[in-house]
């Protein structure tokens, strides 16, 4: 493989699954000698981006304002400084840019996609289906983009997100230490069945129904607590407030337990009976379903989206109809009394993932 000049483009270097992907891919960039550059408004990730041998341009490609359109101008600039086989767009506002930059360019760089989400239909949408590849993050994310933009039929590539395993180790289940530890720091009994909620605190992450499903378990007896991690952050106080008064409504105010984000959550997911992915919006993908099943704990889901695709795939007996509260109740039962064997084999890895990304770029770059 010749060496290329690869250009990423997303609205921020923040925190998120978006700005996860750009360092996996910009890291796996560098370690095979290509250029990696990427133009974001920045944010705390661009000194781990910068450490591992990338270039960050500062430019504000994805702010929702008026003066964004202009960013084309600055763009195409650095473009024509930089000579980039691939520009590689991760976001909408950020890939209408980029085309808008790319415009005039000779020789023109090619134009990749990636579509993280499922976005809502439509013309501003559809920019992400305008790649010469169009990479979709599951099979879920190519049936969508497929029924919703069919012209793009021929450029769809599925390359699914991927764990290191090194970074998530299988574990005893539950490991003793990593339960220790994290009892006593969320002061709960040694006898807790804990179930972990990883995510942001949004409400379409299902946190109501992971809470009524605390009360349901321990109104049949069963010692469950519920750890929302990454849910108690900064600009959410009305939306945990509300959590807080719905478990109290429920009686199971003193089983619950919110915290901030961790960027270390191998010991959150070890110490675990249960990982509780119950987004009412379908998810792209569910990293956090290969996560957990990485470690070695079992995952209970509602079967759609990304979410009911990884579980068919590695630990169907997780997977729950979308909304019927009886049947997660009673598979949280099943799976807390006789936990499923762990997967042998998990396919989902970063090193496929890097290693695809890589050869699509190779493919299309001539």
């Amino acid at each position: 493989m010749r060496r290329l000049t690869v250009v990423q483009l997303l609205p921020a270097l923040n925190a998120g699954g978006v700005e996860r992907s750009t360092l996996e891919i910009a890291a796996a960039l560098v370690a095979a000698g290509h250029a990696s550059h990427v133009v974001s408004a920045g944010g705390r990730l661009v000194p781990a981006l910068e450490a591992g041998g990338s270039t960050h341009h500062a430019l504000p490609i994805g702010a929702k304002s008026l003066a964004t359109p202009f960013q084309v101008f600055a763009l195409r600039r650095l473009l024509q400084a930089l000579k980039p086989d691939i520009v590689h767009a991760r976001s909408r506002l950020p890939a209408w840019v980029g085309l808008g930059a790319l415009r005039g360019l000779s020789p023109r760089p090619r134009f990749i996609t990636t579509v993280h989400g499922l976005n809502s239909p439509g013309h501003y949408s559809g920019v992400m289906a305008r790649g010469d590849a169009v990479i979709c993050v599951s099979d879920t994310v190519r049936d969508y983009v497929r029924h919703h933009w069919p012209a793009a039929e021929p450029r769809l590539v599925v390359i699914p997100r991927g764990v290191d395993p090194a970074a998530f180790p299988r574990h005893a289940r539950p490991d003793p230490s990593a339960r220790a530890a994290v009892l006593a720091e969320l002061a709960l009994p040694d006898d807790t069945r804990l179930l972990l909620m990883p995510g942001r605190g949004t409400r379409l992450k299902g946190h109501a129904d992971a809470i009524a499903l605390l009360a349901d378990l321990r109104a049949q007896g069963v010692p469950a607590a519920l750890w929302l991690l990454g849910t108690d952050e900064p600009g959410r106080e009305a939306y945990v407030a509300e959590l807080r008064d719905l478990a109290a409504a429920r009686g199971v105010e003193s089983a619950l337990r919110l915290s901030p984000p961790r960027s270390e959550v191998v010991r959150a997911y070890a110490a675990s009976d249960l990982v509780l992915q119950l987004s009412r919006k379908p998810e792209a993908f569910g990293r956090t379903v290969i996560e957990a099943l990485s470690v070695g704990v079992p995952v209970l889901g509602w079967d759609h989206g990304g979410v009911g695709e990884q579980l068919a795939a590695l630990q169907p007996d997780g997977a729950v109809p979308l909304g019927d509260a009886a049947a997660l109740l009673r598979r949280a039962r099943a799976l807390l009394e006789a936990p499923p064997a762990a997967p042998a084999h998990i396919p989902y890895t970063l090193a496929a993932m890097q290693q695809a990304t890589l050869e699509t770029y190779a493919r299309h770059a001539g």
